[in-house]
């Protein structure tokens, strides 16, 4: 019944927008680059001509641009390190390099990796030789090549909704989803809603499935998401001259998850700090922003500083702990309340050597049930020490995230034993981060639009300066938004509008 079905549904499909994903793990020792880029001490300058806030990749790119246009140029970051959702984690086992924040990338995403080579930053290949394994209270546990689960009662359905998904999103407007004629129906609407209502033989089970995909790449799941919104986000899955598609947002090979960052995506931000020196300051955090007399007076725990522009390049939800004088205007302010980040954390263990592949396994699993959702191998370069990675997101964190470390440990690892095995439940170490915890983040990877109409009502806001106010950040890219390349897209964008009105 299935040979006929063609789908481009990888084995990390189901993994989707992961590549912007949070963290693994308690932050342990930082790389050297750490060292290298400590940022401004001491008084903050009285003036510049531009501040940016938020020192993570959209914010550093904004600030490094607005350098290369003659201008100069503050950074003011509330935390005590730069790189935002981007966060490297060294193992105590050899003393690899594992990502705790965005670790991916793919195809058409060409600003990052342009910084990339820019900061002499190589990349690799995510390990994908040997057979994926599906675990499911249908059909047991199945080991198997290809690009799907071999789960007959879902791939019909499976092939019908990821073929609809494609056609509608190559119809929205990347710059305007709002403005397609479907817009208002399907921006209340849930994901959830919509599979239903689409699928033929088996809506719970193709539902349920989706899950893998949304509660890794959104932190929350298909009722929580509007379907203008997941359109959306997969027509921005693609460049000025390729069409967005779910596989270019949700595959390895040919995907979004292709390759990662050899010494962990956090040497980017790291490195750009370092070229921006003093231009950096840390443990600065925002609590007010006033217009005034033609200028902008920034107030900030470790002082005021003056300035002709702003950026403001934070997760949206934490711009409403602001102070803005004037306030921001109701569409903003509106279009800000109602993005919501999502609920998500990372859990890996490690291994002395990842003994699934030995096995003729790729280390990347699926699961209906459990802890464990999606996995995958998540190995340093040179494929030692063994890692394996589980996301809990959506309602599998709201189940297993409140949990005590030990009980949560537990079930994480009992899952990845039903998938590769006994030898699973003996990691030599285990880490986790959970980025609900992180103040000046509030979860990941992405702040998320619910079925509540907000997209079409305040999104035209998402972009809009609020007098000499500009906005970056990875969810005001037009592509590859809640991901680094959309990041570095956003604050190339801010800077250029800054620029162009200092002249």
């Amino acid at each position: 019944m299935t040979d006929p079905v063609r789908l481009d549904l990888s084995r990390r499909a189901v993994l989707g927008a992961a590549g912007l994903t949070a963290g693994a793990g308690a932050l342990g020792a930082l790389s050297d680059d750490a060292a290298g880029a400590p940022g401004l001490q001491g008084r903050l300058p009285r003036e510049v001509d531009v501040v940016v806030v938020g020192a993570g990749i959209s914010g550093l790119v904004a600030a490094r641009d607005v350098r290369r246009g003659g201008r100069s140029v503050l950074v003011v970051e509330a935390r005590d390190r730069v790189g935002g959702r981007v966060l490297n984690h060294r193992l105590t086992t050899k003393g690899a390099t594992i990502e705790a924040g965005g670790a991916f990338i793919g195809p058409t995403q060409g600003h990052i990796a342009r910084l990339a080579r820019e900061l002499d930053v190589p990349t690799f290949l995510e390990h994908t030789e040997g057979n994926s394994v599906y675990v499911s209270q249908t059909t047991g546990r199945l080991e198997y090549s290809g690009t799907v689960p071999p789960d007959p009662t879902i791939l019909p359905d499976a092939a019908l909704l990821l073929q609809q998904i494609d056609s509608y999103a190559a119809e929205i407007a990347v710059d305007a989803p709002w403005t397609h004629p479907r817009a208002r129906e399907w921006d209340t609407l849930s994901l959830r809603d919509w599979i239903r209502g689409t699928a033929v033989l088996n809506p719970e089970g193709v539902a349920n499935l989706i899950e893998c995909w949304t509660q890794p790449g959104f932190g929350a799941d298909p009722r929580e998401l509007s379907f203008l919104f997941v359109l959306w986000y997969v027509a921005c899955s693609g460049d000025e001259r390729t069409v967005g598609t779910f596989s270019r947002n949700s595959d390895t090979a040919g995907g979004a998850q292709e390759r990662r960052f050899v010494g962990g995506s956090q040497l980017i931000p790291l490195r750009l700090a370092r070229r921006l020196g003093d231009a950096v300051a840390l443990d600065a955090a925002v609590r007010r922003v006033e217009q005034r007399d033609g200028r902008v007076r920034v107030h900030t725990s470790r002082g005021v500083v003056s300035a002709r522009r702003v950026v403001v390049a934070a997760p949206p939800p934490r711009v409403l702990g602001i102070d803005f004088s004037p306030g921001l205007p109701d569409r903003r302010r509106a279009l800000l309340r109602h993005l919501h980040m999502g609920r998500l954390m990372k859990c890996d263990a490690v291994y002395p050597t990842p003994f699934w592949r030995a096995d003729g396994l790729n280390g990347f699993g699926l699961s209906d049930t459990g802890a464990a959702r999606a996995v995958f191998d998540n190995c340093p370069r040179d494929g030692e020490p063994g890692v394996l990675l589980a996301f809990v997101g959506g309602d599998t964190w709201r189940e297993f995230g409140r949990l005590s470390r030990d009980r949560r440990r537990r079930a994480v690892l009992e899952g990845f034993a039903e998938m590769f095995g006994p030898r699973a439940l003996r990691p030599v170490e285990y880490t986790e981060h959970d980025w609900t915890e992180e103040r000046w983040t509030g979860g990941g990877p992405t702040a998320i639009h619910r079925p509540d109409g907000s997209l079409v009502r305040f999104g035209p806001a998402v972009r809009r300066p609020f007098g000499r106010v500009h906005w970056a950040g990875t969810e005001t890219s037009t592509y590859w938004s809640g991901y680094m390349d959309g990041a570095v897209r956003a604050g190339e964008r801010a800077a250029l509008e800054v620029l162009d009105l200092l002249r």
